[in-house]
């Protein structure tokens, strides 16, 4: 019997076929009865209630050598569409990490690539079993020992959109407001008071306000309290005068409590993620209108840290962020995200026919990238996503496709051993190519075997790389082939992405389940603005966390509110000092204080209208 089937427990009540005998491989450090208990509520010992989910999670990993990897998925709500999801997440102030009672520890183990095989997909279905369909016979596929002759035309697109970016010369808030655009605002605001009049309240929120909002949610990535109120407090060691005076903190709270992204009354039941669908095709949208038209692109998954009670919350194996919710992505080899939709696994996504989860996900992502034209694209996936079939379809669509692959979705391809393999000297590789479609399967020897699947890139030319070998404690040359050299240069964008988010990303959190998804969505189109960045401005360039600090300010201080009575006046700097552009020093008749070093001065800037010596003038226009 499976695996993923000995641990499918539900809090109904224990299954009859959760037996001794099939749980007992899994026991590795309780008992049977203290294991069973952990699922099913009858703990046997008052130590078994300070349990872990990641203890688990951890104890199945150390068992699984020789099995795929697996992951705890903890199945969504029945009526994730009800107003109860509203706040389901407890407050911000309260415990935080991975400590899941028992109360709510709805769990199953999946295996991390389910549905790419008939028996365990049939066999994970919480429906009542159905009849078996009869199983569609594919051609057997042809091995043939030569490199691929692969067909793709060359690579010749141009980007007239990014040319278009580089002359507008967008400051750093303009390249944000491509994403968070004035109909993106409009349509939150609008929804927002739409949900706050349903809850009987009066909120008039502007888009103003909503703009300072986003300001100090930026902020707190790079600025943060234990408690977010204490942006507020008057005490020295934690008052911060750019959020006191922009927003009051009651303010903020309630338009904060109420934020909301979909009218609770069109809401898809089917849909976990409903409550942000319209954010999710809005950013989509967006993302792609204004992304680099690239060759090659990296598709992957990244993860959104969440610690509520919410559904669809998984727990993947070697992620640096354990706990949360899963998000397919493809992005460019850059780490600009082009495309993202949060996995809501195979329960409530029905992949392609032929093709496990992730392989559907690849060619949605594929039918995304070509609304802006059938070009020639290169995907580069690990081996969550690759399989013979998924190449076969995608050479079909015009697109070439790289990625490592599991043995046994190589299609039975008569590859060396890998333990013959192991024998032989590192560099060592063997290779087959489907002579029907030109696809290439390889197997390398380097500090592991590793299997690697492509429709476009063939082994030659053979190259060199770098190795460090342990015995003689020095470099050594081993040969590599051509798809491997390739792969391990473009496969890294999903990676840089999730790691320019995890820098600065936002740290307020609300009650809501999505409130960290809405703060993953800020701190990605916040990636994307500071990439297009990095391509349009070559002269004045930051870093990450430079933009993100302009981004915050200016928002902060261009929408304060200053009509409160007791808030201090106070004249504010919008962006228009840093932007670099058409800023002219002139000659004034009265003499005002320098807005830099406030001595007199006799000239100005014609653009800011600040007194401004000329010995000042660089520095005052240069954070």
């Amino acid at each position: 019997m499976p695996r993923a089937h000995a641990l499918r427990c539900v809090r109904e009540g224990e299954p009859p076929y959760l037996t001794k005998a099939i749980l007992e491989p899994f026991c590795i450090w309780l008992d049977f009865e203290a294991f069973t208990g952990l699922f099913t509520g009858k703990s046997t010992s008052s130590k078994l209630k300070s349990v872990k989910l990641l203890e688990v999670l951890n104890a199945l990993e150390e068992e699984e050598s020789g099995h795929s990897r697996e992951e705890i998925f903890i199945a969504p709500p029945k009526n994730a569409a009800g107003d109860f999801t509203d706040e389901d997440s407890g407050d911000e102030d309260g415990q935080r990490g991975t400590h899941v009672p028992g109360n709510v520890l709805h769990a199953f183990v999946v295996p991390e690539d389910s549905g790419t095989r008939e028996e365990e997909e049939e066999e994970l279905q919480l429906q009542p079993a159905m009849k078996k369909q009869k199983a569609v016979v594919e051609p057997q596929r042809v091995w043939t020992k030569r490199d691929i002759r692969p067909d793709f035309s060359s690579w010749t697109a141009t980007d007239p959109h990014m040319e278009d970016l580089k002359s507008q010369e967008l400051s750093p808030v303009g390249l944000f407001e491509l994403f968070f655009d004035e109909g993106t605002i409009n349509f939150i605001v609008n929804e927002t008071n739409r949900y706050a009049r349903q809850k009987n309240v009066n909120l008039g929120l502007t888009a103003q306000e909503l703009k300072c909002v986003l300001g100090i949610l930026i902020l707190s990535g790079y600025i943060s309290y234990p408690r977010r109120r204490m942006f507020w407090e008057t005490s020295p060691d934690s008052h911060h005068h750019l959020v006191a005076d922009a927003i009051r903190r009651d303010r903020f709270e309630l338009i904060f409590s109420y934020l909301h992204f979909a009218d609770n009354n069109e809401l898809d039941e089917s849909d976990r993620f409903a409550k942000v669908r319209p954010l999710i095709v809005r950013m989509n949208y967006n993302f792609q209108k204004h992304a680099p038209l690239e060759e090659f692109y990296s598709f992957g998954e990244s993860m959104c840290e969440y610690f509520g009670y919410r559904g669809s919350k998984q727990l993947p194996a070697g992620k640096p962020v354990r706990l949360g919710y899963k998000i397919w992505c493809g992005t460019t080899s850059r780490g600009y995200l082009v495309w993202f939709e949060p996995s809501q696994g195979t329960l409530f996504t029905k992949p392609d026919r032929g093709l496990d989860l992730g392989g559907s996900m690849v060619v949605k992502f594929v039918d995304a990238l070509q609304t802006r034209g059938c070009l020639p694209y290169h995907i580069f996936f690990d081996k969550v996503f690759t399989s013979v079939k998924l190449m076969s379809i995608l050479r079909k669509k015009g697109v070439k496709a790289t990625g490592t692959v599991r043995e046994y979705r190589t299609e039975r391809c008569p590859l060396k051993d890998p333990k013959e393999l192991k024998k032989m000297k590192r560099g060592s590789f063997d290779y087959k190519v489907d002579e029907s479609e030109e696809i290439i399967v390889c197997r390398w020897h380097d500090s592991s075997v590793v299997n690697i699947c492509s429709n476009a890139v063939g082994i030659e030319p053979v190259g060199l790389t770098s190795h460090h070998s342990g015995a003689n404690k020095m470099q050594t040359q081993v040969h590599q082939p051509s798809l491997l050299r390739l792969y391990q240069e473009k496969v890294g964008g999903v990676g840089r992405m999730d790691q320019n988010i995890a820098k600065y990303k936002v740290k307020i959190r609300g009650m809501k389940w999505y409130s960290s998804f809405i703060g993953y969505v800020i701190d990605a189109a916040l990636n994307n603005a500071w990439q297009l960045h990095r391509i349009c401005c070559h002269d004045a360039q930051v870093d990450l966390l430079a933009f993100r600090r302009y981004v915050a300010c200016v928002y902060l201080e261009s929408n304060a509110d200053t009509s409160s009575q007791g808030r201090r006046s106070r004249r504010l700097e919008t962006e228009s000092r840093f932007d670099m552009i058409g800023h002219w020093i002139i000659h004034q008749d009265k003499r005002t204080r320098c807005a830099l070093c406030h001595s007199q001065t006799n000239t100005r800037c014609e653009k800011c209208q600040k007194g401004v010596h000329a010995k000042c003038f660089r520095a005052y226009h240069i954070r």
